[in-house]
């Protein structure tokens, strides 16, 4: 007997005759079963055939050795139910929160737009609202703008949102696009409208709307660490790269994505080691039946000499009406934003990469923003200096600062700045404290490090001992956002991709220092140095620095 199956519309025809069965549903269709082996020689119909009809029905036929139409059978099967589930609502567990989500975003950008233009009006005429009706109109007119806007620029789709890169480029563009377009209104109508009242409405609205939307990803993200607001995600890969994403998603819980299961290579996914701790599955063949039983929401393709093309594309077209979102991740490591792009050549999708900005103009305006930014904060903040080293020379014996070679840029040395917050013997005592070292890698980090004064605990904990690297900054040793400037002897013992982090000038601050500085392990320590390393911009920088600010302020992981 030789088995097939096929997908129609109208009624399914499940026959048996000769030795050859042939099958074709579609669900909520009428099933017949007729002749042969399969229906004892009976004829039947199931009118109004359910997913489990059909299930059922398909479950008789018999089955060959070798053969893996039964398989296939199972798996059109799972996806007409999966379809079913899809158009009854009852899948998409994530629909729910991202289309509360999306309304509540746009009640605040109406309220934004609507307090900016109230404001700005009031600012520029200095009147009681109804003084002056055309301004008035369009400060009620500035809201359903301004969400249009938004909307054109695509910063209400999911794809876009919950990551501040992506969705505050968008609010920029639709701030960008409302301005030119009150101005090509206005001199079109040969209208006399007060420029200061855009002038004023404009920066008030983007800026107001920005910490609105960073506000809630905020409560967000809150909400993602208690295990709410997640994506389920199914994964297809190999053990131990699933291992490691998984990990990465648990720590990095804004990316609201959850791994619920996994599917592996079929020579691997019959002997699973004990200490994996994904449920799997099944193979790659496996994924629909993986999809409905964990109720997953997602699937994600890792890099897998297993499933070529054909079998992605096979995986996209299978997924279609189901609600199921299908991620596929590329090959190359911590590269993302304007450095990749996707050209088709002749219908193939190839991703280009190009090279990392290490040098350049942009460099050039990195290096005048350190100098304008640090100068400033020294300027300000000379006073707590003065009091920090005189409060240092009085609590302990020693200098107020404390000088240390550290390694910038091509391996080049330099003398690192820092106020003292360990006795002056310190580095004496580092031998016998070696075996406390509670960090991986090159690095020696001790939570209650004995070595450490009173006030130097402070100093840490509030990163203040770090403030004289700001001189370092001026003199262009450092930059305020960079890898962590390490020691000779722990260069010494970098690997060769770890000696990527000395393609760039340190930094004051960073990826890793703002992502759980000394809890982190020494390989997420260079990952995160790496992704920065690859992937800086300006406004990477600009992100990095305002998380500093709160990573200060929840002392997390500083001692």
């Amino acid at each position: 007997m030789n088995p097939s199956v096929g997908i129609g519309l109208g009624t399914a025809r499940f026959a048996d005759v000769g030795g050859s069965s042939n099958v074709g549903f579609a669900a909520g269709a009428d099933i017949e079963v007729c002749s042969g082996p399969l229906s004892g020689g009976r004829r039947m119909i199931i009118q109004g055939a359910s997913a489990a009809d059909i299930s059922e029905a398909v479950a008789d036929l018999p089955a060959q050795a070798g053969d893996r139409s039964v398989g296939t059978a199972d798996r059109t099967i799972e996806l007409s139910q999966l379809r079913m589930e899809a158009e009854e609502g009852k899948r998409g567990g994530s629909a729910g929160w991202e289309r509360q989500y999306v309304w509540r975003l746009l009640f605040i950008d109406l309220q934004v737009g609507f307090a900016a233009g109230l404001a700005a009006y009031l600012l520029r005429f200095g009147q009681v609202p109804g003084a002056n009706w055309t301004y008035l109109t369009a400060a009620a007119a500035l809201p359903f703008g301004w969400v249009m806007l938004l909307a054109a620029n695509r910063a209400y789709e999911a794809r876009y949102l919950f990551v501040g890169g992506d969705e505050s480029r968008r609010v920029v563009n639709a701030a960008f696009g409302l301005t030119a377009g009150i101005a090509v209104l206005a001199y079109s109508a040969n209208a006399e409208f007060a420029r200061g009242y855009v002038i004023l409405s404009m920066p008030l609205l983007l800026a107001m709307d920005l910490l609105a939307r960073y506000l809630l990803r905020v409560s967000l993200n809150r909400q993602r660490r208690r295990g709410s607001c997640m994506h389920r995600a199914i994964v297809l890969g190999y053990e131990q790269q699933i291992v490691g994403f998984a990990r990465q998603l648990e720590r990095e819980t804004y990316h609201g994505m959850r791994v619920v299961g996994a599917c592996l290579p079929r020579t691997q996914a019959n002997a699973v080691s004990p200490q994996f701790a994904v449920p799997v599955y099944g193979s790659f063949d496996d994924a629909v039946k993986a999809i409905r039983e964990s109720a997953a929401d997602t699937l994600i393709v890792l890099p897998c000499q297993d499933m070529d093309p054909s079998a992605v594309r096979a995986l996209s077209w299978d997924l279609e009406g189901t609600g199921v979102d299908l991620v596929l991740a590329n090959a190359l490591m911590d590269v993302t934003g304007p450095r990749t792009s996707i050209r088709p050549v002749d219908g193939l999708p190839l991703l280009h990469v190009e090279p990392a900005a290490l040098s350049g103009a942009r460099r050039v305006v990195k290096r005048a923003f350190d100098i304008v930014l640090a100068g400033v904060l020294l300027a300000v903040l000379s006073p707590l200096l003065i009091l920090v080293g005189a409060a240092v020379r009085l609590t302990s014996r020693g200098p107020a600062t404390f000088v240390q070679t550290r390694v910038g840029k091509g391996g080049k040395e330099f003398r690192l700045y820092k106020f003292r917050s360990m006795y002056v013997d310190s580095e004496q005592r580092l031998s016998e404290l070696q075996h406390k070292n509670e960090h991986s890698g090159v690095l020696f980090k001790i939570k209650d490090d004995p070595r450490i004064t009173k006030i130097g605990k402070y100093l840490r904990r509030l990163s203040i001992d770090e403030l004289p690297q700001l001189l370092n900054v001026i003199k262009g040793d450092m930059s305020l956002v960079g890898p962590r400037p390490p020691l000779p002897k722990e260069v010494a013992q970098y690997a060769n991709d770890v000696r990527r982090r000395l393609a760039v000038i340190p930094g004051l601050t960073g990826l890793w220092q703002v992502s759980g500085r000394s809890n982190l392990s020494w390989e997420d320590s260079v990952r995160l140095d790496l992704r920065y390393v690859e992937n800086w911009s300006l406004s990477f920088d600009l992100v990095i620095l305002f998380r500093t600010i709160a990573a200060v302020v929840r002392s997390s992981g500083a001692y």
